[in-house]
This record gives structure tokens, sequence and C-alpha cells, in this order.
């Protein structure tokens, strides 16, 4: 601020009567010689007492003098006091008006920096506010994914109790795996991003407390300033302070003053755009985790519901084969019916051709011969002995052949119940369990 100039409006008075000379009057002085003279003897002793009328006028002649130019210099004083006096009150009424000026123009920069400073407290206030706020739904989305958390690893524990061959490492254990790790992964990044929060959150509010310190030192330096302004001739509350009259040693300059709050404003402003780009980051990483759960959710569902199409297909193909099996069983057994059917059938028939020869061999002397009825009889037990063998080689077969049949059902029966099992596990157990995931809005920490 330019200092304050005193306009003149003539030129100031001298501040002392400057020395001059009085005039000379020449006295001519008589000797006292002649006869009226006191120069005898008889009058010596009154001489020393006594002054001549010349000496009596110059005397008075000095004092007329002397009384005239003491009122010359008194007058000429006191127009020099008046003049001086009237131009130190106007010294003084300018030199006050000045000071109620600066302090004026000093109240406005200090009002200037108080809003200032009012103001970015009030933002730090509210986007401390708002990355609470964050802040909390981080918590929420932390404490969201332990339920996505526990249904893979209870998925996966439910699956480890399938039975073989069906305990194998398919699509859906790798996608669970999958899912989580990749949970384990979002939990590590939200609790790394809420510590970040809180040393954030703590960093406005240092910034804050250095703020609302220096606006309030504006605020106390204001009053005072302002209650100086308000200062007059007429008030009441007004003394002398001798050793005010001082700058101290450590007052600070009106640069650093400046600088001071600025500073103070900048590093408050630096923070709070860290904390609004923060606040960014983590509306981001909540958006993409959310959305990372829910694709891989879908994923495993996915994998979940084409398996057990799978399974269901295995097992309609494996139950119609097992009504294959046992038409074929039922098939065969009735055929090994009838196969010893045939083969009991077939001893009547031997038993005929055979008492026919036993009996023909007691035929008498030159009957006993070797005709066609013979032969025809032995070809005939030959025949029959031949089908028997062929029956009983047959029943044989399919004997062995409905043991097959019996193991194969057995087998199919048990295949049929690992894949019931399964099933049950995948999609009574780990299904129905999975329609408890949360929504997107829960793992966005939004609830």
């Amino acid at each position: 601020m330019a200092q304050a100039r005193v306009l003149l409006t003539k030129e100031p008075a001298p501040q002392a009567v400057p020395a001059s000379d009085l005039p000379v009057k020449v006295c001519d002085v008589a000797l006292n010689t002649g006869p009226d003279s006191s120069s005898g003897l008889a009058t010596a002793g009154f001489r020393t007492a006594k002054y001549l009328p010349s000496e009596w006028h110059q005397s008075n002649s000095d004092l007329y003098h002397k009384a005239f130019a003491g009122c010359e210099q008194a007058e000429r004083s006191r127009a020099e006091a008046k003049e001086l006096a009237e131009h130190a009150a106007a010294t003084a009424q300018r030199a006050q008006q000045d000071s109620v000026a600066t302090l004026g123009q000093r109240l406005q920069d200090i009002h200037f920096w108080k809003a200032e400073l009012q103001k970015e407290i009030e933002d730090l206030d509210a986007e401390t506010g708002l990355l609470a706020a964050q802040k909390l739904r981080l918590e929420r989305a932390l404490d969201a994914t332990e339920v996505p958390y526990a249904i893979a690893t209870d998925n996966l524990q439910c699956r480890e109790r399938r039975q073989p061959p069906d305990l194998v490492t398919d699509e859906v254990e790798r996608e669970l795996l999958k899912e989580a790790e990749l949970i384990r992964n979002i939990q590590e990044l939200l609790k790394r991003t809420l510590m970040q929060a809180g040393n954030q959150m703590r960093l406005n509010r240092d910034h804050k407390e250095v703020c609302e310190m220096d606006w309030s030192d504006k605020v106390e330096t204001y009053n005072i300033d302002d209650k100086c302004g308000r200062y007059s001739n007429q008030s009441t509350n007004i003394q002398f302070h001798p050793s005010s009259v001082k700058f101290e040693e450590s007052a600070s300059t009106p640069e650093t003053w400046a600088k001071f709050s600025h500073d103070n404003i900048y590093r408050a402003e630096r923070e709070k755009l860290a904390s609004i780009n923060l606040r960014a980051l983590i509306d981001n990483i909540l958006h993409d985790v959310s959305q990372d759960l829910r694709m891989q959710c879908a994923a495993v569902n996915e994998a979940f519901a084409k398996h057990c199409e799978e399974l269901d297909d295995a097992k309609h193909k494996l139950e119609h084969h097992l009504k294959e099996i046992l038409k074929e069983i039922r098939d065969q057994e009735a055929n090994i019916a009838a196969l010893k059917q045939a083969i009991k059938d077939k001893e009547a028939p031997m038993k005929v051709a055979q008492t026919r020869l036993y009996d023909r061999s007691f035929r008498p002397n030159i009957e006993l011969c070797r005709d066609e009825a013979q032969f025809r009889l032995i070809s005939e037990v030959e025949e029959l002995m031949e089908s028997i063998e062929s029956l009983k080689k047959k029943l044989l077969e399919s004997e062995q052949s409905l043991r097959n049949l019996e193991d194969t059902r057995m087998n199919l029966e048990k295949e049929i119940a690992v894949k019931t099992n399964s099933i049950f596990i995948d999609r009574q157990k780990c299904m129905a369990r999975r329609t408890h995931y949360p929504v997107v809005l829960k793992l966005a920490g939004y609830q």
C-alpha cells in the first residue's frame, strides 16, 4: 500500500525565531565637569550610587526597545505556534485518516483470506464427509464378499463328496477355484483401498485443522483491527502505550503473511483434489468389483447348469441302457429256462432210442443183425446226444451271458446312483446355495 503523503497549502512556519540586530541609537553623553559637577571632595562619597540623567534616559530607551522587541518576538512566536499547532492538527488528522484507510484495506485483505479459508474449510469438511461415505461403501462391499467366498468354498467342499468316477476336476471346479481366487484378490484390494481412504481422511482433517487455526487467527485479527479502526479522539478507552511503538522481531511481513495462508489453502486444495480422485477411484473399484463378481458368478452358474445337463443326459442314457439290460436279462432268463426245458425234453427220446437199442441187443442168434433199423436207432441216439451237447453248451453260454448282464446291470445301477448323487450335490446343494449370492447393489456397497 502506498504511504500516506502530507499535502501542504503553504510553506511551514519556522520552528525558531531567527536572530536579528536591534537598531543602534547613538546618544551623546555630556561630561560631568564644571562648577555644578560633583567632582569635589565633598561629594566623592555619593558618586557610585547615582546616575546621570543621560544614563537614565538611555536606560529607559533600552527598556523600551527591549519591550518592543519582546512584543514583536512574542507576537511572531504566537503566530508561528498557532500555525504550527494548526499544521500539527492537520498532519495528525491526515495521519489518522491514512491509518484508518490503511486499517480498512488491511481488513479487506484479512476478510478475503478469511473467506477463502472458510470456503476451503467447508469444502474439506464436505469432501471428508463424501470420502467417509465412500469408505463406508468399501466396508459394506468388503463385508458382502464374505458371503460369495463362503458359497464358493462350500461348493468346493460339497463337490468333494462326489463319488468316483464323477470326482473329476471339471469346468465347474475350475470356475469355482477361479471365483475363490478372485474374491481373495478383491478382498485384499478393498482392504488396501480402505487403508488408503483412512489415511486420506486423516490428511483432510489435519489440513482442515491447519486452515481452522489460520481462520481463527484471522477472525481474531479482524476483530482487533476492526476495533482499532473504530477508535477516535473522542473514544474513552484510549491511553498511552509508549512501549508498543516498535516492530516485533517475530512479526511477519505482508508477503510472508499472505504466503502463509496461500500455502495453507494450496496444500488443502491439493489434499482435496487427492480425496476427489480417491473417491472416483473407489467408485470405479466398487463398480468393477461388483461386475467382476457377478460375471464370475454367472460363469460358475452356467458351468453348473451345463454340467447338470450333462449329468442328466448321462443318467438318462444309463437308465435307458439299464432298461435294455433288464429286458435282455429277462429274455436271457427265459432263454435259459427254454434251453433247460429243451434239454429235459430230449431225455424221453433218448430213453426211447436207448431202450430200443437195449431191447434189440437181446435178439437171438442170427437175428442180431446190423439192419437198417439198428443203424437208424444208433444214428438217432447220436443225433440226440449231439443236440443235448449243443443245448448244454448254449446253456452255458447263456448263463455266462446272463452273469455278464447282471454285472452290467449292477454297474449301471451303481453309475446311476453316482450320477444321482452328483446331480443332488450340484443342483440341490451347490446351485441352491448360490441363489443367496449377493446382488450387484450389495456388492457395490450401497446396501
